[in-house]
């Protein structure tokens, strides 16, 4: 039986359905103690006592990997989708078997990208906080049909978000370098980033991280899109540049923004963006429904079993 570390949120949240089906593969699933991440520090002082590690968003370093494999550490797996915080190299050099479990959660964080353009348009959480409030505010919203949305990421959830902007009545222009065409989507336009943001009512960022897209939402591509502009992030935090959303917030020249990750997370107590009162805050959790942390924890299990 090989002994694995779970950092991964939402798998945790739903640790007990996984015991029975991971020992049947031989795996011995050892929940961590992680509101979000452990820090490299603290992986290094785990890791080393377990064989296998199922990751989460947690710093999967080249050093963590040195360290873990010192001890007991001889494969892993990737949680999810998004990889930009796993030294992938780092694996290989160290002759880690390591993969991900892709294509997991395209409905479901679309769904939520839906929610969050829906509830910017019509100021849902701004009722909502006026009603607890005692109030009784009818702040005039947008209509949707007709809008134009760029859609930042052709993915499993680009692509599911821009299908359900289009039955919204939405015109979606989307903005991928590694998707051509139309990505099977009947009417979708297609630009590179950042052109012809100065056109878009909403942004919509789905896109994987990389070294070419930090802070791909700074400065001075906020100062080139239309006055008013909505902003949703369900992708990585640092997409945006966090203080010039902050500063284009303050000065009324984004509208509102829907933000389920952020640069540093949890979100800092300090951080400007909890001022921010046309904001939707969220907690990474745009994957997180019962049905996907199966189907993804299941993956993990099978893939990870599948190295041993």
């Amino acid at each position: 039986m090989k002994d694995v570390l779970v950092t991964c949120p939402p798998m945790l949240g739903q640790i007990d359905l996984f015991y029975d089906y991971a020992a049947e593969r031989g795996l011995r699933l050892h929940p961590a103690q992680v509101t979000q991440i452990l820090s490299e520090d603290e992986l290094c002082e785990q890791l080393p006592n377990y064989d296998g590690w199922i990751i989460g968003d947690d710093p999967a370093t080249r050093r963590v990997f040195e360290t873990a494999q010192k001890g007991r550490l001889t494969a892993a797996v990737k949680w999810g989708i998004g990889v930009d915080n796993v030294d992938f190299d780092a694996c290989k050099d160290l002759g880690i078997p390591i993969i991900n479990t892709p294509m997991m959660f395209g409905s479901e964080v679309a769904d939520v990208a839906i929610g969050f353009v829906i509830g910017l348009a019509r100021e849902l959480f701004l009722i909502d906080r006026g009603v607890r409030a005692g109030n009784w505010p009818k702040p005039a919203g947008i209509s949707l049909i007709n809008r134009r949305v760029g859609v930042i990421g052709l993915g499993d959830i680009g692509r599911n978000v821009a299908t359900r902007l289009q039955a919204l009545g939405m015109t979606v222009v989307a903005y991928d370098p590694g998707v051509e065409g139309d990505a099977g989507i009947p009417g979708l336009e297609r630009a590179a980033w950042p052109e012809a943001v100065e056109d878009l009512d909403f942004l919509v960022f789905t896109c994987a991280l990389n070294k070419h897209n930090f802070h791909m939402l700074d400065a001075d591509v906020l100062s080139k899109c239309k006055a008013g502009v909505r902003v949703v992030n369900v992708a990585r935090g640092p997409l945006i540049d966090e203080a010039a959303l902050v500063s284009a917030l303050q000065s009324g020249h984004v509208h509102s923004a829907a933000l389920d990750v952020f640069e540093v997370e949890p979100l800092p107590m300090d951080s400007p963006i909890r001022g921010m009162e046309r904001c939707i805050l969220g907690t990474h959790n745009g994957s997180n429904t019962v049905d996907a942390v199966i189907r993804a924890t299941h993956t993990a299990i099978d893939r990870l079993a599948g190295f041993y």
